[in-house]
């Protein structure tokens, strides 16, 4: 198996290069408890970028509006298309936020309207590594900032049987951006899920 390498997508609207610490955490969290090699450096492509098609796993997130190029867009359906996966985290964790509205126009325009749909609490993704019963909910969720919502549900775009886009309002990569040796300090790991994604998407 190749090293897993993140790779995060650089696209030309909004601000796209956020939580700095959360890469190096999950990547910890997968030394910690998988057997999954790993290059240690994150890489950070555009979405126009050719190399996008090398890199099974990539991810996109911010707060600001989101307005993909044609080339964008033409690059992103055939990367799904052809098996690419995207984990793409909305850090407003707020469903009528700025973010979370444009994103999903977007996706409307190059998939369809009907494309993005929740996905049931019971799919293989929260059991792919560890078991969880649904989405773990953040800490951000219910901080006085966003919809003040714990969403219980994730949407994704399904290729084939197979999610190729997970999008979450839940605000996993702020969750995350902490260094990793602080992890000790929490009653329990909370990239568990992050696992669960990467494995998933190796794995499908």
């Amino acid at each position: 198996m190749k090293p897993f390498v993140f790779t995060r997508i650089q696209y030309n609207s909004g601000d796209w290069d956020t939580d700095q610490r959360m890469p190096s955490n999950l990547l910890n969290s997968l030394v910690e408890y998988t057997t999954i090699p790993i290059d240690e450096k994150e890489r950070t492509i555009f979405l126009t970028d050719k190399n996008l098609f090398r890199s099974p796993i990539c991810y996109l997130s911010g707060h600001k509006l989101v307005e993909f190029s044609s080339l964008e867009r033409d690059n992103l359906h055939r990367y799904i298309q052809n098996g690419g996966f995207l984990f793409v985290d909305d850090c407003n964790h707020d469903i009528d936020g700025l973010f979370a509205k444009s994103f999903e126009q977007e996706i409307g325009r190059v998939f369809g309207q009907k494309a993005l749909q929740k996905i049931p609490n019971t799919h293989q993704i929260y059991k792919s590594f560890f078991e969880f019963e649904g989405p773990p909910t953040t800490s951000f969720e219910l901080n006085g900032w966003g919809d003040d919502l714990v969403h219980d549900y994730l949407k994704a775009v399904t290729v084939n049987g197979r999610i190729g886009i997970l999008y979450s309002n839940k605000d996993y990569g702020c969750e995350w951006d902490y260094d990793f040796r602080n992890k000790r300090w929490l009653a329990e790991d909370n990239t568990k899920f992050g696992v669960n994604i990467i494995n998933y998407a190796l794995t499908h």
